[in-house]
């Protein structure tokens, strides 16, 4: 039985978010339906993460094991001449063994990209979100010294009360000025569900002047959703990659 890994990018704007839904298309049905396809068994994969309905991909992880005889090379081929055009496998190989897509995680890289030249840009439009309003970006990186480190981010997140451990440790938070756009990069040891929409949203509305740096410990020492910003568009919003 040999474990394979693939490395996958994916445009999300039609698809349901990344996990199998019953009637629904998403990322993992259309690949697991062409996987099965291929090798001709049953195939179920298991990703480094589930991303939400609209996110993007560059390099989303993948595994999933088979007895199959293709090779790697074989199945990077045959599926790619499989996929839809907005799902691509940019490397296929072999794992080893005890290999977890999302169990071996140590760190997970996402960005969220801001549009701020003041027109909507027809051929990116479906991948970042249009803000032009002027916004302190000093402000902004302030503002998200706080996030860093150990936390509970259930405020920062749209989970409900669960059993489940809402603390994340964010390593890292990058902005990027570019000519007409905004990149904010967030490196973590794992997410909760819409945290960097969210967190996004809250720095947003600090940088444009609606909330103050404050802000960010009064939901941590409240736990309160309604107190952070609002939840920015999925289509901004690309994960990167997974740190193994």
């Amino acid at each position: 039985m040999s474990n394979i890994r693939l490395t996958i990018s994916y445009d999300g704007s039609r698809y349901y978010g990344f996990q199998r839904q019953t009637g629904k298309p998403t990322v993992q049905q259309k690949l697991e339906d062409a996987l099965t396809d291929i090798i001709g068994s049953p195939i179920q994969i298991t990703a480094s993460g589930r991303t939400d309905a609209g996110v993007h991909a560059m390099a989303q992880t993948v595994n999933f094991h088979t007895d199959t005889s293709l090779s790697p090379d074989e199945i990077f081929r045959l599926l790619n001449n499989k996929l839809p055009s907005d799902i691509a496998v940019r490397e296929a190989k072999y794992a080893s063994e005890r290999f977890h897509s999302r169990y071996n995680v140590l760190k997970k890289v996402y960005t969220y990209r801001i549009n701020t030249s003041g027109f909507s840009n027809v051929f990116e439009k479906k991948y970042v979100f249009d803000f032009f309003e002027s916004l302190d970006i000093n402000k902004m990186r302030e503002a998200s010294e706080l996030l860093m480190g150990t936390h509970d981010f259930i405020g920062f997140s749209s989970v409900k009360k669960t059993k489940k451990s809402t603390v994340r440790k964010i390593f890292d938070i990058v902005f990027t000025e570019k000519s007409g756009e905004l990149d904010i990069t967030y490196t973590a040891s794992g997410y909760l569900h819409n945290m960097v929409r969210i967190i996004t949203g809250t720095l947003i509305e600090i940088g444009a002047g609606y909330k103050e740096i404050s802000v960010i410990n009064e939901v941590f020492e409240t736990g309160d959703r309604s107190t952070a910003g609002f939840t920015a568009p999925a289509k901004g919003l690309i994960m990167e990659y997974a740190v193994y």
